[in-house]
């Protein structure tokens, strides 16, 4: 055997760098699904009708829009390392908020405020990590982001598992969200130690004003509009899962609160394992397949949960939901960071067109839930997966 037949062994530093990136993933995903498990909890502790829970959480909303809107700016001037540091513990401090006011003085719009806080933070925080691990991706030489993402995914899947533990076991939603949010602080401040500069040397410039030329031109580019179409459809079909499918389930089939809280861990459990083995299917298949395969899934998926005469039937399709969604989002983000040297532009652009949907979709499905049951409120999530199947092509690699 030659020496050329052997593996290449992989830099331990960007293994370090790897793995420290997978764990903020984690660390993210963790924190936004502990608050998700508890939404049927706040609704009980605020005594809100489904439509004012829509207005609620659209304050999660809001404050992504602002941090997405500044995240461009101020990911290139702190640096990716720098703004996960400080952002993942901003992250941790709204959701230490959120558990002091509904523990100690429950309030409506003190609650709001609050998850603008988590929002504001949570975004800056998504575009910092995946433009880290993208960058990661690249120097290690590997497909890494379906595996990024499902760190996220094992946040969420812990999360929510968590969320319905202390749920069945009575514990208050203020001690737990108060007590995961001060251990998320906690531990952030040892994963970042890890990480290591995400930027290209080519993306340096050497005013601000041709930054900000680099970055506004990426609302240009058409390929990056269709690759932010796609986070767009496949993030609502996320999102309105993450907010909705848990009350879904309670006022829809008639399960009790720790039951929704714990279909909501079988849905991320299924994007766990879809984002985990991803890779394989990318790496033999291409985007372009997988992607529509996964819209399909999605799909199929979905209509199980609005037309299922059972909670089984409809459970069997919150598998093949999360399935579906698994991989939108990693392969968007990974297809806009094709181009290193645009890469900070062009994930900030595609991140603040997925996160419409979280801007959008929690009042509206929460509106047409009001009106016509969330069940079938779902039925707009069916068209936005539609767009985005119609959209997957742009997310094919780019010729050398």
């Amino acid at each position: 055997m030659t020496s050329t037949a052997l593996p290449a062994r992989t830099d331990p530093a960007l293994v370090h760098w790897r793995n420290a990136v997978f764990a903020v993933f984690v660390l993210s995903g963790f924190v936004f699904a502990n608050w998700a498990a508890r939404v049927p909890n706040m609704r009980d502790l605020l005594g809100a009708t489904t439509q004012e829970m829509g207005v609620l959480i659209l304050g999660l909303s809001a404050g992504a829009m602002v941090g997405l809107i500044a995240a461009s700016h101020v990911v290139a001037h702190l640096g990716a390392t720098a703004a996960i540091r400080w952002f993942l513990a901003l992250t941790a401090v709204g959701l230490i908020a959120i558990g002091l006011i509904a523990g100690f003085a429950p309030s409506y719009w003190a609650l709001f405020a609050a998850l603008m806080v988590l929002g504001a933070g949570n975004s800056v925080l998504d575009v910092a990590m995946n433009l880290s691990g993208a960058a990661n991706e690249r120097r290690i030489g590997k497909t890494l982001m379906p595996m990024f993402h499902a760190g996220f995914s094992v946040g969420t899947m812990l999360g929510a598992g968590l969320g319905a533990l202390t749920e069945q076991l009575g514990v208050s939603a203020g001690v737990h969200l108060t007590a995961v949010g001060a251990a998320v602080l906690f531990s952030s401040a040892y994963v970042v130690k890890h990480l290591q500069p995400a930027e290209e040397p080519r993306e340096a410039v050497p005013g601000e004003r041709a930054g900000w030329r680099t970055r506004l031109s990426a609302w240009t580019d058409v390929r990056v509009l269709l690759i932010g179409l796609i986070i767009l459809g496949m993030a609502f079909t996320e999102g309105t899962a993450n907010d909705w499918l848990g009350l879904a389930m309670v006022d829809g089939y008639g399960l009790t609160n720790p039951g929704g809280a714990a279909v909501f861990a079988v849905f991320v459990t299924a994007m766990t394992a879809g984002r985990a083995f991803g890779g394989l299917f990318l790496d033999r298949f291409g985007r372009v397949p997988v992607l529509a395969g996964s819209a399909l899934l999605a799909l199929a998926g979905l209509l199980l949960v609005i037309l299922g005469p059972t909670a089984p039937v409809a459970i069997v399709g919150t598998v093949l939901w999360g399935l579906g969604a698994s991989l939108g989002f990693p392969v968007g983000m990974s297809a806009a960071a094709d181009d290193p040297e645009k890469a900070t532009a062009n994930v900030a652009v595609v991140a603040t067109v997925g996160y419409c949907a979280f801007l959008i979709g929690p009042p509206l499905i929460g509106i047409m839930g009001e009106q016509v049951g969330l069940r079938n409120a779902f039925y707009v999530v069916l068209v936005l997966v539609a767009v985005a199947l119609l959209c997957s092509p742009a997310a094919r690699k780019p010729k050398a």
